[in-house]
């Protein structure tokens, strides 16, 4: 009764938090012609109330694919369309066609941002809270501290709230996939992932992990036995989940090609902004998008993505485990962002995710690496005038995840699982891992606070308009990039011993 008790004044803090955030000024708010991406959230409920369902991803005298254009996958225009009815019946300006343009009000502003929070409350927030009791080690002490650092993530807060999307649901979907599977329900769980597959497509990020836990679990039951009759119920689940959510556009083979089309547009280029994944921070050096074509560059980022990707997902697949598993997920997730094509500094969210499935398991490096994904976002949130909300919210997690989580304390060289780095670096004298890395943790976020007072304080010389963008993007680059390294050599070096487990319970 207790361990509920607290679990809901965490769940109430994590309430407020978002609200609170929420209250601030929003992505493109009062700037015409396409007013942020608040405007792309209202528009799609606009279209989706209005027009057929073969419209949708067309473009039509009634539907100009070039203000906010639907290009997410079904699933997200249904959500549009459920949240279109709503608003429909509270005031009808606020969807109709055309005229609803750009509408700003205070009513409308509170029914956005009560939409985000619902679809938290009701998917997001529950699997939460299930995976930190259900599938995490410890006291019930230790689990609710988790819970409570889960959902203090200030990256998923501030993108969500602040610059206003719906990525909690893409997430939320995908973590009661990790739950199912986790529980044993394996046909729910890969019901679970098509969901958030057909929310967002950067679900993508995930697929690999998810495809090698499953396979990897039938071949090991035995694929003439039980194996066999489990990968039949998982196609079979897959292919009833696909078929129900595209159903209105299966009819015409043109409809489906066409929200493809829209879903993974190529014409966008390799990079967009200041993303502080390797393209990006390689451009310094090598003006890779001026030498290379546009195929030759879509060829590169595919066949690196995939050769980053490979070890950790055949570790997956020959030894399908719960804790490889959500490695996996982390290593997959860090792969796509680094490496593949188009990438968006909101992307590293899919990455946050399965590093906050390891708060548990290495709070240190789990920390890190949250709060340098916050930071990674900082000219994005810089622009949508979130700089308090930012520092409040990052201080907040750093104070409370370090105290609640004993990370200082638990990163020995045996918690943080750095003894295959002594079989790797046998050439050298045997050094002080745990606390190397204990002060690397303490430069990373004294670089990162100075960055960010520098990038507030300071003009960049003309020049040179772009420096503090680049610098942000490049040090938490570095960070990724050591983070990517590390969880793939932990996921070679076996499971956690039970030493470790009752040292750390």
């Amino acid at each position: 009764m207790q361990t509920w008790s607290l679990v809901s004044i965490c769940v109430l803090l994590g309430v407020v938090v978002r609200w609170g955030v929420s209250l601030n000024s929003y992505s493109g708010a009062g700037k015409p012609p396409m007013f942020g991406d608040y405007e792309a959230q209202r528009h799609w409920q606009e279209v989706t109330y209005n027009l057929p369902v073969q419209e949708w991803y067309f473009n039509t005298t009634e539907n100009d694919l070039n203000y906010w254009g639907l290009d997410y996958p079904p699933l997200t225009a249904y959500h549009s369309l459920i949240c279109a009815y709503v608003a429909k019946m509270i005031n009808p300006e606020w969807v109709e066609l055309h005229r609803s343009r750009g509408y700003e009000s205070p009513a409308h502003k509170l029914f956005m941002r009560a939409t985000v929070l619902v679809a938290d409350l009701l998917i997001y927030i529950p699997a939460v809270v299930l995976y930190c009791l259900y599938l995490t080690d410890g006291s019930s002490k230790k689990k609710v501290s988790t819970l409570f650092c889960f959902l203090l993530y200030p990256g998923l807060i501030l993108i969500d709230y602040g610059h206003f999307q719906y990525n909690g649901v893409s997430l939320g979907f995908a973590l009661w996939g990790v739950l199912a599977l986790g529980l044993g329900w394996d046909a729910l769980g890969s019901m679970a992932f098509c969901l958030a597959l057909n929310y967002k497509q950067m679900e993508l990020y995930h697929a690999l992990p998810f495809f090698c836990y499953l396979l990897g679990k039938c071949i090991k039951l035995g694929p003439m036995g039980r194996g066999f009759f489990l990968l039949v119920r998982i196609a079979s689940t897959v292919l009833v989940t696909f078929a129900l959510c595209w159903l209105p556009f299966l009819s015409d083979p043109s409809e489906a090609l066409q929200v493809v089309r829209r879903i993974f547009p190529v014409a966008r280029g390799l990079f967009e902004d200041k993303v502080a994944n390797t393209w990006c921070s390689l451009n310094i050096l090598i003006k890779i998008r001026s030498i290379l074509s546009s195929d030759s560059q879509i060829y590169l980022s595919t066949a690196c993505t995939l050769l980053a990707v490979l070890p950790s997902s055949v570790k997956l697949l020959t030894k399908p485990t719960f804790w490889q598993f959500k490695l996996a997920l982390a290593n997959s997730a860090l792969a796509f962002f680094l490496f593949s094509y188009q990438v968006h500094e909101k992307s590293i969210l899919l990455a946050a995710l399965p590093v906050c499935l390891l708060l548990n398991d290495l709070p240190l490096v789990a920390i890190w690496f949250l709060l340098t994904s916050t930071f990674s976002m900082l000219p994005l949130l810089l622009k949508d005038g979130l700089l308090v909300p930012y520092v409040v919210t990052s201080l907040a997690f750093l104070f409370f995840s370090l105290y609640l989580l004993s990370a200082l304390e638990h990163c020995s060289e045996e918690e943080l699982r750095l003894g295959a780095y002594h079989k790797m670096l046998f050439f050298l004298p045997k050094l002080d891992l745990a606390c190397i890395t204990r002060w690397k943790f303490y430069i990373g976020v004294a670089a990162m606070a100075g960055l960010s007072a520098v990038s507030v304080a300071l003009v960049p010389p003309p020049h040179l308009p772009d420096l503090f963008p680049v610098l942000v993007s490049t040090t938490a680059f570095l960070q990724f990039l050591g983070t990517f390294l590390y969880f793939n050599i932990v996921q070679f070096s076996g499971p956690p011993s039970r030493k470790t487990q009752k040292k750390n319970n």
